[in-house]
C-alpha cells in the first residue's frame, strides 16, 4: 500500500493498481491525514476543513466517510480486528503508514537528507520525478490544502536548484540548460535559479550566453521590481568576466533562505529616502508599497518576504503616520507569514513578525488586533535572539517598544528596551539603531522627570545625526528642549510661560514640513494646552488651533473655557477610552481635569484608576516633546473628586 498526493490524491496496492477511495470528501479526508504527518487530527478540525458551513450531521457523515475509507485500504481486515491505517486517535485520527510510503513524506525526508549530504543527488532527482502536478491536485479549494499546496511548491522549486547546485558543484551539470531556462522561465523572480543557468551554460561552453542571462535576470528584477540582483549574483558576473577558474562550492550563485538584499534595491532606497524625512519620506513608503505588491505578485515567498522585512527603518512614534498603508502592509506580512508556514526560514519569519509589531501601531486597531501585533513583537523578538543577529535584534525590539503602550505607568520598561538597543547599536555599529536607543531613552527620562538624563541622550542623539544625516533628530529633540522650557516655566526665575509658548510654536514650524503627519497633527495646540494646565490658566480656544487625533480629550476642556458648561458634560460623557500610545497618560488627565471640574465621580474615578500606575511620571512626557505636568497632580485630583 502506499498513498501519493503530489498530484491527485491516490493510493495504490503493491500490485501497482489503484484503490477506488469513493468521492472527492472521501479523497480529502484521506488527503488531510497525510497533511498531518502521522499526528492526530481532531474530529472537530476535520469537520471545519471539510466544510466551510458545516451542516448539521457534520461529523457523523464525517466518520461514514472514514469508515468507507478504512474498508477501501484494508479490504481483507476481520470485522473485529482494529484498523491499522486509519486509526482512532484521542478526539480524532491519525494516519498510520511508514514515511517512505507517502509520496510527500518520501519527497520531504529526501530534500532533507541531500541538503545535508549531496550524495543522495540523485535519491532527490527521483523524488522529483515522482511529482504528478500540483499537490493535493484534486482538493482545489479547501484553505488548508492551499497552505499545503504553497508550502509544498517551495519546497519543489528549493529542490530543484538544489538538485542543480550540487551537480554544478561536483563538476557536472552542463546538461541543466534545458531544464534549467524552463524552471527560469517559469519562475523569474528566484534569483537562485537565474545564478544555476548562467553557471550552466558556462559549464558547457557558453559564456557569452551566461553573460546575456545574468544581464536578464538584471533587467527583470530591476524593471519589474526595482531590486538588484544580490552580491552572489553579482560575484558569478565578475567571475565569468574575469575568467575565473572552476565557479564552484564558494562562487556558487545559491543565495538560500538567509540571503541578504543586494545593497541597491527600491527597499533600501526606501529606507534611506525615510530617514531623511520631509517629502523623500512620503515617496519612500509609497515607494516600499509598490514593491511589496510587485514581489506578492511574482508568487515567490522569499522575495516578498524579503522585500516587506528589507524596510528596517527606525521608528519611534506610536502613531502610523499612514494607517491604510500601515494596514497594506501588515496584512501582505501576515500573508506570507502563513504561506511561510512553521518551517520557513527563521530570520525571514523574524523581519515578517518585527514589520508586524512596528506597522501595528495605527489608533483605530482592534483588540484583537492589538493582540496580535503584541503578540508577534515578542515572537518576533523571541526569534531574533536565537538566530544571534544584532541588525535583526535591534529591529524586533524596536518592534517591541512600539508594543510597549499596553497602559500608562511603562516609562521605565521602555528606557530598558531603549537602553538595550543602544548597547546592541553601539557594539555591533548600527548607526541608526544607536539614534532610535537615545531617543528611546530622551522619552523615557522625560517621561520620569529626570531632564538633566533627557537632555544628554538629546546631544547625545544629536551627535549621532550629524554622522548618520538624519535631519528629523534635530526637530525632535528641538521640541524636547520646548517641553524642558515648559517644565521650567513654572519654577521661581525660570523662563516664561510666552517664551515656553515661542519655543513650540519655533519647533511646530519645523515639524510640519518633516513628513510625520501621525505626529504632527494636533500637536502644538495640546504643547500649549499642556503649557497653561501648568499654570493653571483655561485651556486655548482660538479657532485655527487644529487639534486633530487629540480633539475628543480636549473638547471638553475647550467648552468649560468658553464657560459651555452643559455641552462639557457631554462632551465628557461621550469622551472614549485613550489609544494606547505615547499620549495616553496625557489624555487620561485630560478627561481627569474635566471630571473634576464637572463633579463628574465616576468618570474620575475611572480616570485614577488608569493613572495608579503611572504616578511618578509625568502627563504626555513619554514623547518627549511636551509635558501637561506631573500625572500625581491629576491622579490626587481625580481621587478626591471620586471618593467626595
Amino acid at each position: 500500500m502506499r498513498i501519493d498526493v503530489l498530484g491527485a490524491v491516490r493510493a495504490l496496492r503493491d500490485d501497482g493498481s489503484a484503490v477506488d477511495l469513493g468521492g472527492p470528501r472521501h479523497r480529502e479526508v484521506l488527503a488531510r491525514l497525510v497533511a498531518a504527518e502521522g499526528r492526530m487530527v481532531a474530529t472537530d478540525t476535520l469537520v471545519d476543513d471539510l466544510w466551510a458551513d458545516p451542516p448539521a450531521r457534520a461529523v457523523g457523515a464525517l466518520r461514514t466517510f472514514v469508515a468507507a475509507l478504512r474498508r477501501a485500504l484494508e479490504p481483507d481486515r476481520p470485522p473485529r480486528d482494529p484498523p491499522r491505517v486509519i486509526v482512532t486517535e484521542g478526539p480524532g485520527y491519525a494516519l498510520r503508514l511508514p514515511r517512505e510510503d507517502v509520496d510527500v513524506h518520501r519527497f520531504e525526508d529526501t530534500l532533507a537528507r541531500a541538503r545535508r549530504d549531496p550524495g543522495a543527488v540523485s535519491d532527490l532527482g527521483a523524488a522529483l520525478a515522482a511529482w504528478r502536478g500540483a499537490a493535493y491536485a484534486d482538493v482545489p479549494g479547501s484553505p488548508w490544502a492551499r497552505r499545503e499546496r504553497t508550502r509544498l511548491e517551495e519546497l519543489r522549486l528549493d529542490a530543484v536548484e538544489l538538485r542543480a547546485r550540487i551537480l554544478l558543484d561536483a563538476g557536472e551539470g552542463a546538461d541543466l540548460v534545458a531544464e534549467l531556462g524552463a524552471h527560469v522561465a517559469e519562475h523569474p523572480w528566484r534569483e537562485p535559479a537565474w545564478g544555476l543557468l548562467a553557471r550552466a551554460l558556462h559549464r558547457a561552453g557558453r559564456q557569452a550566453d551566461a553573460l546575456a542571462t545574468l544581464r536578464r535576470a538584471r533587467t527583470m528584477l530591476v524593471d519589474r521590481l526595482g531590486l538588484d540582483p544580490g552580491a552572489d549574483l553579482q560575484r558569478l558576473e565578475m567571475d565569468i568576466l574575469t575568467g575565473a577558474p572552476p565557479l564552484e562550492g564558494a562562487r556558487t550563485a545559491w543565495t538560500g533562505p538567509g540571503a541578504r538584499l543586494g545593497p541597491r534595491t527600491t527597499v533600501e532606497l526606501a529606507r534611506t529616502l525615510a530617514l531623511a524625512g520631509g517629502d523623500a519620506l512620503v515617496h519612500s513608503r509609497r515607494d516600499r508599497l509598490a514593491a511589496i505588491r510587485a514581489a506578492e505578485r511574482t508568487g515567490d515567498l522569499r522575495l516578498t518576504a524579503r522585500i516587506i522585512g528589507a524596510y528596517d527603518v527606525p521608528a519611534l512614534w506610536s502613531r502610523a503616520d499612514d494607517p491604510e498603508q500601515s494596514r497594506a502592509v501588515v496584512a501582505a506580512a501576515e500573508r506570507t507569514l502563513t504561506a511561510l508556514g512553521t518551517d520557513g526560514p527563521a530570520d525571514l519569519a523574524a523581519r515578517l513578525l518585527a514589520t508586524i509589531a512596528v506597522e501595528s501601531r495605527s489608533a483605530d486597531l482592534s483588540e484583537a488586533e492589538l493582540g496580535r501585533a503584541r503578540q508577534a513583537a515578542l515572537r518576533g523578538e523571541a526569534l531574533a535572539r536565537e538566530l544571534a543577529d544584532p541588525a535583526l535584534l535591534a529591529f524586533a525590539l524596536n518592534g517591541v517598544f512600539l508594543q510597549s503602550f499596553s497602559r500608562p505607568g511603562l516609562a521605565a520598561v521602555r528606557d530598558g528596551i531603549g537602553a538595550e538597543i543602544l548597547d546592541l547599536a553601539t557594539r555591533h555599529e548600527l548607526p541608526n539603531f544607536a539614534v532610535l536607543g537615545r531617543l528611546v531613552r530622551l522619552q523615557s527620562a522625560s517621561a520620569l522627570g529626570d531632564l538633566d538624563a533627557a537632555a544628554s541622550h538629546a546631544e547625545a542623539a544629536e551627535r549621532l545625526a550629524a554622522t548618520t544625516e538624519a535631519p528629523l533628530v534635530a526637530v525632535l529633540t528641538g521640541w524636547f528642549r520646548a517641553r524642558a522650557t515648559a517644565a521650567r516655566s513654572t519654577e521661581p526665575g525660570g523662563p516664561s510661560a510666552a517664551t515656553a509658548a515661542a519655543h513650540y510654536r519655533a519647533f511646530e514650524d519645523a515639524l510640519r514640513s518633516a513628513g510625520m503627519p501621525g505626529l504632527h497633527r494636533g500637536l502644538f495646540p495640546l504643547a500649549l494646552l499642556g503649557l497653561r494646565l501648568l499654570h493653571d490658566r483655561p485651556a486655548p480656544t482660538g479657532p485655527q488651533l487644529d487639534w486633530g487625533p487629540y480633539r475628543p480629550w480636549a473638547r471638553p476642556l475647550l467648552l468649560l473655557a468658553q464657560d459651555r458648561g452643559a455641552e462639557a458634560r457631554t462632551a465628557l460623557a461621550a469622551v472614549p477610552e485613550p489609544p494606547r500610545d505615547h499620549m495616553q497618560e496625557a489624555m487620561w488627565c485630560l478627561t481627569a481635569r474635566a471630571a473634576v471640574r464637572l463633579g463628574e465621580r465616576g468618570i474620575a474615578a475611572r480616570a485614577a484608576d488608569a493613572l495608579r500606575g503611572a504616578r511618578a511620571e509625568h502627563a504626555g512626557a513619554a514623547s518627549g516633546m511636551l509635558t501637561l505636568g506631573p500625572v500625581a497632580r491629576y491622579l490626587a485630583e481625580a481621587k478626591a473628586c471620586a471618593g467626595a
